[in-house]
């Protein structure tokens, strides 16, 4: 088993599995609760920091909170990626910190295009949701050809990411088309958007192969904060293609 999501490899699935005991093993519904408990999780943060970001009483206790949740997101994604038996603890305060990143970057997209959050949200899902459909009718399968070709896309978007962030310490700006408004922008994110939500068809193929492999429990903590990894992503870049379409209006 292989996925292009970097959360979700064939190693660390089967270290899992050889460690297995007698205790009781992964299952598709605990996942699923995971899964849900992790977006209460996010939604809980997510309410706070927009509630709060806009009141300037909050600006420097919401800064200070802003930082380390970015930097305490990104180590507990790292982290979990590579140390899997963490994501009972990790999981929940990863998604704890992406929400408090939301909420703040939300409430910044609305303000200045009023609902815009509603349809990202509403896109995500169906997206989300569009694809487990897609998956267990049989619509899209996980074949090789497919890990393949989304390994291709999601490691070269990754490396174009990198050479635009090196780049920017020596001073070369990052090209226009990645934020414009432009056709090719607009594309850029249908792109990116497009690759985001076809890693869900390998998520849901890993986890439901994984399920069925003997793993240890704490893997549905694992699958689950795997699928938020996908979904905050698409989330984000829907937010970014749809600001994109309201500018050219």
């Amino acid at each position: 088993m292989e996925s292009s999501n970097p959360t979700l490899n064939s190693g660390i699935f089967a270290k899992a599995k050889a460690s297995v005991g007698s205790g009781e093993t992964m299952t598709i519904q605990g996942t699923v609760n995971k899964t849900f408990i992790l977006f209460a999780v996010l939604l809980l943060t997510a309410s706070w920091s927009w509630s709060n970001t806009l009141n300037p009483a909050q600006a420097p206790a919401l800064g200070i909170t802003f930082f380390v949740s970015l930097i305490g997101g990104f180590i507990l994604a790292i982290a979990t990626a590579f140390k899997p038996n963490w994501a009972p603890v990790t999981a929940p305060i990863y998604a704890a910190c992406q929400g408090v990143l939301l909420g703040a970057l939300s409430i910044f997209f609305e303000r200045s295009y009023p609902g815009i959050v509603v349809q990202a949200i509403g896109l995500t899902f169906a997206a989300m949701f569009t694809m487990l459909v897609a998956y267990r009718s049989g619509w899209i399968q996980a074949t090789a050809g497919f890990r393949r070709g989304l390994m291709v896309a999601m490691i070269s978007l990754m490396v174009f990411y990198g050479i635009v962030w090196i780049a920017s310490f020596f001073g070369v700006h990052m090209p226009g088309f990645i934020n414009g408004g432009g056709i090719l922008g607009i594309g850029f994110s249908l792109f990116v958007v497009g690759i985001a939500t076809l890693n869900f068809i390998l998520d849901f193929d890993f986890i439901e192969r994984a399920s069925g492999e003997g793993l240890q429990r704490y893997m549905e903590w694992y699958g689950a904060f795997a699928l938020m990894v996908t979904l905050i992503w698409l989330y984000m870049e829907i937010l970014r293609l749809l600001s994109k379409l309201n500018r050219r209006n």
